[in-house]
């Protein structure tokens, strides 16, 4: 059997460690470091190789960069200029064209996975691990308690299907799996039952954020479509984003307020 199925195979039995996203997280904020460190010590050749690297990686940075530039671009354009006298008022659009970068939904999902939202509450409370999971003790060897049992309200897709018992390491009760939510539009003033369609930032871990858990704060998207959203261009809102304001396992129902 190669290697990686043998550890695919003790994944399975025995889960993951439960700070692993924190450690990945931890791990590619040092890889800055290491490579500016890299790039001081390093002479010759391999300089002279790393640094060619890096320019590319700069230049292409640089290119997307200015691609994503929220502005309008002018350009002269001669094909368009006419021929003959031209009003006063007229010669100061002659020839120019203007070309949109981006157009509007386009900077709105960019500002949306930028996080750049005016939430309604803008600190929490973080919620710890021992509140977050309960230990289960389940099978033969109960010394060895890998099991948790998560004690707060969750979403999971329409598509979820749970491991088989024996290779589950996080156990969502169907009791506390919610699918809607009450969200509130802010300039409406209206509450709307809405589809949940996804966790998009549980702020207390990034854990919590993949198993689904919703908590005071928790950013969740939604399906807006009933409520006739439009664009600039015309385009429908399929989803927009929320901020949960109660305590869902306390209250036994999701209220939000919807980010505008």
């Amino acid at each position: 059997m190669p290697q990686h199925d043998y550890m695919e195979q003790h994944r399975k039995k025995h889960g993951e460690r439960l700070d692993r996203e924190e450690r990945l997280r931890k791990k590619e904020a040092r890889e800055v470091h290491r490579r500016s460190k890299f790039a001081q010590k390093v002479h010759g050749l391999r300089a002279k190789l790393y640094n060619a690297k890096r320019y590319k990686e700069k230049a292409q940075m640089r290119k997307t960069l200015a691609m994503h530039q929220e502005k309008t671009n002018k350009r002269a354009n001669q094909e368009g200029a006419p021929e003959g006298a031209v009003p006063a008022y007229l010669i100061d659009r002659e020839g120019i064209s203007r070309a949109k970068v981006l157009s509007n939904s386009v900077k709105q999902k960019r500002a949306e996975k930028a996080g750049k939202w005016s939430v309604p509450l803008p600190k929490v409370k973080p919620v710890a691990d021992d509140e977050m999971f309960k230990v289960m003790q389940s099978g033969k060897r109960k010394a060895k308690s890998w099991k948790r049992m998560v004690t707060k309200v969750t979403f999971v897709g329409e598509n979820f299907t749970r491991k088989a018992p024996k290779f589950e390491r996080f156990i969502r009760p169907t009791g506390l799996r919610f699918k809607k939510a009450h969200v509130t539009h802010p300039d409406l003033q209206a509450t709307f039952c809405l589809d949940i369609l996804g966790v998009k930032k549980n702020p207390s871990s990034p854990m919590y954020t993949t198993l689904g858990v919703i908590t005071k704060g928790t950013v969740i998207e939604v399906n807006v479509s009933e409520l006739g959203l439009v664009t600039t261009s015309g385009k429908v809102v399929w989803g927009k984003y929320a901020q949960v304001t109660n305590n869902p396992e306390l209250d036994g129902c999701i209220n939000a307020v919807l980010l505008v």
